[in-house]
């Protein structure tokens, strides 16, 4: 089931694209999406940062930090599978890949049988 949302996206990722960089570390504020649903969140909550993504560009570290505001209004591409973000200096690409796992539930039900 494809996610309806960017913030539905980053839950189930385990990595990123962004701009075509791999970036295998992002934090995603998982504190803030909690206080936003229990309704707990303060009203400057939509310009607090809910992303950074971190990777190495060459020898360069890089940062990108996006509010929840902006994760909110990323427009999902289904062309390219992608997201496009607003950040503080430009729109970036956003790409969101998911492990492949496995599952030995159907082999333990079949050994107990």
């Amino acid at each position: 089931m494809k996610p309806t949302s960017l913030i539905e996206a980053l839950q189930d990722a385990d990595m990123l694209e962004i701009d075509g960089l791999y970036a295998w570390q992002f934090d995603l504020d998982t504190e803030l999406l909690a206080q936003i649903s229990a309704g707990t969140a303060g009203s400057d909550s939509a310009a607090k940062p809910l992303l950074q993504v971190h990777c190495i560009d060459g020898r360069e570290r890089r940062l990108w930090k996006f509010s929840l505001a902006a994760v909110q209004a990323a427009r999902h591409s289904e062309a390219d599978d992608n997201w496009l973000i607003e950040g503080n200096d430009a729109s970036h690409t956003l790409k969101c890949f998911a492990a492949y796992r496995g599952d030995n539930d159907d082999d333990e039900a079949a050994d107990e049988a």
